[in-house]
């Protein structure tokens, strides 16, 4: 079966068709900027176009960089904050004609690795964590998602996680992979002493080159680097809205 998955971003709006069976895209992925600003109407017509690319009819599931209950957004990170109390999955629905279903953006990288990538099978606490801009994050208990846990923007130091140990903060501080890996460190930590987690996967970008600070990581949990990387997000939006396409007539 074949879901649009859409991956909504602050600088960029990705997606494709995706084998949801197999976890895999049906055909190569489409990306148009996002908008600026990146109101609500703007994006919407966005993820229509990507809609109309594919000559789509079907489901479509939806990342977005917020804490979304209810198909409504509750925050903006990193878009514009028209979104606030906005009613995605309607607006979506309105733009495509489609069924839609939105989702946290963490929160489908972590669908998609649990499924097909470096947390299938896994039972136990998994958190799944995305280094990039800002530190996403998504939890498991035994496979089954605590939604919308933003742990990136826990205080460490009197600032968010997020402003100490992202991947951007990396590059704007010039810090080496081991300074860097120190930063990260004291966050998982922080998420030890909370969640006693079973494993940690650490996705985003730059998990491309876990090589050079996978080594200096240290916590009692085991440490995976993410399988599926910038695909997670698309795939991951996908499985989201599987319920709703196996509800298609």
């Amino acid at each position: 079966m074949k879901v649009l998955g859409i991956d909504i971003g602050g600088t960029g709006i990705k997606g494709a068709p995706v084998d949801v069976d197999q976890g895999k895209m049906a055909d190569d992925r489409l990306r148009i900027a996002t908008p600026q600003p990146s109101r609500p109407e703007a994006v919407a017509g966005v993820v229509a176009e990507i809609a109309q690319h594919f000559v789509w009819r079907g489901a479509i599931g939806c990342t977005f960089p917020a804490v979304i209950k209810h198909g409504i957004a509750f925050s903006a990170a990193n878009v514009d904050r028209a979104w606030i109390g906005t009613d995605g999955e309607a607006l979506l629905k309105d733009a495509t004609g489609c069924p839609v279903r939105i989702l946290n953006d963490a929160d489908a990288a972590g669908m998609a690795e649990m499924r097909f990538g470096a947390g299938r099978q896994r039972k136990g606490v998994v958190i799944v964590l995305t280094l990039g801009t800002g530190i996403g994050s998504a939890i498991f208990t035994d496979g089954r998602l605590v939604p919308n846990t933003e742990f990136g923007h826990m205080e460490i130091r009197g600032k968010d996680a997020e402003h100490r140990a992202s991947d951007r903060v990396r590059k704007d501080r010039d810090l080496g992979w081991k300074a860097w890996a120190g930063r990260i460190n004291e966050f998982l930590s922080r998420m030890e002493v909370l969640f006693s987690p079973d494993l940690f996967i650490i996705g985003g970008g730059v998990s491309k080159k876990h090589e050079k600070f996978f080594p200096h990581l240290k916590s009692r949990a085991e440490i995976l680097p993410a399988e599926l990387r910038n695909e997670a997000g698309i795939i991951g939006a996908a499985l989201a809205a599987e319920r709703l396409a196996l509800q298609d007539p």
